[in-house]
């Protein structure tokens, strides 16, 4: 065992990568399992507002700042009529949902979610059913919603008491087409067509949408990426973005490999960027493509849950994953990945935010608290605005089952020009190893240390329940600025924010 790992850095404020579009600190929430109900909405909790929704819950994701939220699904999506969300609650019908094999009673749906999302900060970007429907609901929910008035969807709408329309901006045209267990589930073929068509008549109601095609539900899949490919040489002229889905877990207890995964989703992203490239080539296409990283956290814990979910019951506890400290240090991974592909990848949606895969749990009538995972996502969202710079790190690495030449630095910086100030984000992977860190700052004359904010555990696989929060994070960490320079212990296993303000 090393007694201290060293690593360089330079940070100089003209190696842009690009502006950080801010909605990769974004969100979901399905209606799945406790997400919506005993989740974000218990009209009974002590806390509750006039129309149902918890407070305890909207004060904690004001306080992440998520500045978009994906809904409303995910695999629910694909057989969602959603029609039935909309109107008077007395007369919406009770449905059996397919995809979770639970009871939906349509008690929330679309205007309350955009009321609800507009009260936390949050815009929507909806999807569209192009599993079991297609371009005719679609073109029908982008009238309902977005258009102001004088049309029957419009009207509709404002007979429903929503007299301003929603005006959302980014819409996904279905979710996760790729996937065999998909209501609709289709071939590229199929899937880049229908969502041609369906991108054709929806721009033709609202121009100013943005629009998201489905990409691979995952790079294991075995189309991967054949599908963008074909799927995008239909849609490229269409649509704004591509979406990706990952997610990972630990399930051989190889703690090491396991925080080598950011190097999977840089894969990811680079195989995806490249194949878009391709049809861009192609199609001899000025326009470049975007990514939408819609769907990504740690999802494994649950899986392996003794409780069987009776069929047909109504919001029973799916998914719910208790995310312990190494779970934490790897979203800062995911974290600092997206950072360092800003020039590309504009948005991206934790899954989920509330009780589902998520960093925020609640107890039905009773407690809300914050998961390891909330404080990663919480000072990336905070301090990770600004423009994404390209930082020049010399780290020691090591080898990993999967991986080999994996930086024990996993690092990121972002520059808030308007704030002057500039914020270092790093990961030390080493289990059992702090790291002395050294960074040239001197582009930035008259910065100085303003914080250094740390979580570490010694316990890996540590936990936050409601009775204790054993996770957090504390500012005590060690770091100076002095003639350009910053230094910087970082503990073993820790994820780091150096923030440097100028006097």
């Amino acid at each position: 065992m090393m007694n201290q790992l060293k690593a360089r850095m330079i940070v100089d404020k003209s190696f842009r990568i690009a502006e950080v579009d801010n909605r990769i600190y974004g969100s979901f929430i399905e209606h799945l399992g406790r997400a919506v109900y005993g989740g974000i909405y218990e009209p009974g909790h002590d806390t509750a507002d006039e129309h149902g929704f918890r407070s305890d819950v909207k004060e904690l994701i004001r306080e992440l700042n998520v500045p978009i939220i994906r809904y409303p699904g995910g695999n629910f999506v694909s057989g969602y009529n959603w029609e039935d969300g909309v109107g008077p609650v007395e007369e919406r019908p009770t449905r059996l949902e397919l995809a979770w094999r639970t009871i939906e009673t349509n008690e929330v749906g679309t205007n309350e979610f955009a009321a609800w999302a507009k009260d936390v900060g949050s815009e929507v970007m909806m999807a569209v059913n192009l599993g079991s429907r297609g371009i005719d609901a679609a073109r029908n929910l982008l009238e309902y919603c977005n258009h102001p008035k004088g049309s029957y969807w419009s009207d509709l709408r404002r007979k429903h008491g929503y007299e301003q329309p929603h005006n959302f901006k980014t819409w996904c045209l279905g979710n996760e087409m790729d996937g065999p267990w998909q209501i609709g589930h289709k071939t590229a073929e199929e899937y880049g067509r229908l969502a041609l068509e369906t991108a054709k008549a929806m721009r033709l109601m609202d121009p100013s949408i943005e629009l998201v095609s489905c990409g691979s539900s995952s790079s294991a899949m075995a189309t991967f990426p054949e599908w963008e490919a074909v799927t995008l040489d239909h849609t490229y002229d269409a649509v704004d973005y591509v979406s990706l889905h990952t997610y990972y877990g630990n399930r051989d207890g190889d703690s090491a490999n396991y925080l080598a995964r950011g190097m999977d989703m840089d894969y990811f992203i680079q195989t995806v960027r490249s194949t878009c490239d391709y049809i861009k080539s192609k199609k001899r296409s000025k326009k470049t493509m975007y990514l939408s990283f819609d769907e990504w956290n740690v999802w494994y814990h649950s899986n392996n849950a003794d409780q069987k979910i009776e069929p047909w019951s109504f919001a029973p506890p799916q998914l719910e994953d208790v995310y312990n400290f190494e779970d934490a240090l790897l979203v800062g991974s995911m974290l600092v990945t997206f950072l360092r592909h800003a020039d590309r990848v504009k948005m991206a949606c934790l899954a989920q935010l509330v009780n589902v895969i998520a960093p925020i749990m609640t107890e039905n009538n009773g407690r809300a608290w914050k998961q390891t995972i909330f404080y990663p996502y919480l000072h990336a969202s905070k301090y990770g605005r600004g423009v994404s710079l390209q930082p020049i790190v010399d780290s020691p690495k090591y080898d990993a089952k999967d991986f080999t030449d994996v930086l024990y630095l996993d690092s990121a910086v972002v520059y808030n020009e308007a704030d002057d100030e500039v914020t270092i984000f790093a990961v030390n992977r080493s289990l059992d190893t702090a790291m002395d860190l050294d960074c040239d700052v001197r582009s930035f004359e008259g910065y100085q240390l303003a914080e250094h904010l740390v979580l570490e555990h010694d316990d890996l696989k540590a936990v936050n329940t409601a009775e204790e929060e054993k996770v957090k994070p504390h500012n005590r960490g060690q770091s100076e600025c002095k003639d350009g320079k910053v230094t910087a212990r970082l503990p073993k296993a820790s994820w780091n924010v150096i923030r440097l303000k100028k006097a």
